[in-house]
């Protein structure tokens, strides 16, 4: 069995483990300048450590400055690397381009987007299952709804997520004052429930042994372990949170990645839209990362428990924080989902499976176990008995290589290592015979 050789080495607080760096700033480290009498909001200091992707780039900066020569490949943060489709940047650059014209020029557009879009988006990722444009709201980038999210649904309900999962999930309900005291005995939060999503269960939480939460937080395909939900195990879900009275917020944000017939919508699922809101994005399936471009989907059958539509509070939410998504990011949405559009960012999607199937294939060639890279671009890697953040920095050390350690996604990660398929396909081959050398040589 292969175990990390740095495991039970201690490091120094200015080379890993976050938490170091926050227990620092509560041991008395203040910022120069002038102290108002505003107190800092109590929930802030609730959060762990910094928030997981920028620590990670910060470790890469440390050791930019160790090793200034270093040929460092990131496969870390999951940003996609190849070039937009020319039929998506055009319409693009002509929206611009009629901006500068007195016909073309337009101004703030509807806060839940432009209706053309709206519809396309209920055509061509809803088409037979009953959502309507009006259902759709257009944002920019479904990390910024999950957060517009929480805002609705308010401090004093009670979250369930999986374990591991995204971590803005987590990090946005401690900020907004839903995730109670920190445990660090169990490396959880006190008011959040945790639902274990390992290999033993295949990847699905035991729904008998979850107590009654107001709020469940599922993704499918999930970040970070690549697995798609089933069917049948979407179907219990639903199940659960209608029996339960609870609210599905469903990120399928990689749902354009799935190979098999796993759902790619909650509400694929019959009785979803009494349930289930979906929030998706077009960052990961077409490119969108830097032109930020999302959406919502709320139904309207969605009520509180006085009656009240959810849908129409979200409304709210959007016209009060939210002045709608850039116009111009907004026609590169329409264009993608054109016929011709849609085809070559399903090429996009394709390529970066192509890489993580280079991933599996070269990890499980030393032996190692591997899951995911089929139905998602992750690739989720287990080392028994190790620290991720440990495995993490000597991955970093010893192959100039940015991984994400699987602690960052939750206390059930703690084994693992999220290595991304985003890249340039050079680099993926590259970074999996660097991988082999360094397990290999563990290994024997």
């Amino acid at each position: 069995m292969y175990n990390m050789s740095i495991c039970n080495i201690m490091f120094s607080t200015n080379i890993l483990q976050p938490r170091m760096v926050e227990a620092r700033l509560k041991n008395g480290s203040v910022g120069i300048g002038h102290c108002t009498k505003v107190p800092r909001n109590a929930n802030m200091e609730k959060l762990q450590h910094g928030y997981l992707f920028p620590e990670i780039d910060r470790h890469e900066a440390m050791h930019l400055e160790k090793y200034p020569h270093a040929n460092i490949i990131d496969l870390g943060i999951g940003d996609t690397t190849e070039p937009l489709p020319t039929i998506v940047t055009t319409s693009m650059v002509d929206f611009v381009h009629g901006l500068s014209t007195r016909k073309g020029y337009k101004g703030y557009g509807p806060e839940q987007g432009e209706k053309a879009l709206r519809k396309e988006i209920s055509d061509v990722f809803y088409k037979d299952l009953g959502i309507k444009p009006t259902e759709v709201f257009v944002s920019d980038g479904a990390q910024c709804d999950i957060t517009r999210l929480q805002l609705l649904m308010g401090p004093n309900l009670k979250i369930a997520v999986q374990d591991p999962s995204f971590p803005a999930y987590i990090d946005s309900s401690v900020i907004i004052g839903r995730a109670g005291e920190f445990v660090d005995k169990s490396g959880k939060y006190k008011n959040i429930e945790y639902m274990k999503c390992g290999p033993q269960t295949n990847f699905f939480p035991d729904l008998s042994t979850i107590s009654r939460p107001d709020i469940i937080f599922f993704c499918s395909p999930n970040n970070p372990t690549g697995h798609a939900a089933t069917r049948k195990q979407l179907e219990q879900l639903v199940d659960f949170a209608k029996v339960n009275g609870s609210i599905i917020i469903f990120d399928s944000a990689y749902s354009a990645y799935i190979t098999d017939d796993s759902p790619k919508s909650i509400f694929e699922i019959p009785g979803a839209r009494e349930v289930a809101i979906e929030v998706s994005s077009f960052s990961k399936f077409a490119g969108f990362t830097g032109v930020r471009l999302g959406w919502t989907v709320i139904p309207e059958e969605l009520l509180y428990s006085n009656g009240f539509p959810v849908v129409h509070d979200f409304n709210r939410i959007v016209c009060t924080c939210f002045n709608g998504a850039s116009n111009i990011a907004q026609a590169g949405g329409l264009a993608c989902l054109s016929s011709k559009g849609f085809r070559a960012v399903k090429s996009l999607a394709a390529y970066y499976m192509e890489n993580a199937r280079i991933l599996v294939n070269g990890l499980g060639s030393v032996g190692v176990t591997v899951y995911g890279g089929k139905n998602a671009p992750y690739v989720w890697v287990h080392f028994p008995g190790s620290k991720s953040w440990n495995v993490f920095a000597e991955i970093l050390e010893k192959t100039h290589m940015i991984t994400v350690p699987g602690s960052g996604f939750g206390p059930g990660g703690e084994e693992y290592i999220r290595i991304s398929a985003f890249g340039q396909r050079e680099s993926i081959i590259e970074a999996s015979q660097r991988l082999k050398h360094l397990l290999y040589q563990n290994v024997n």
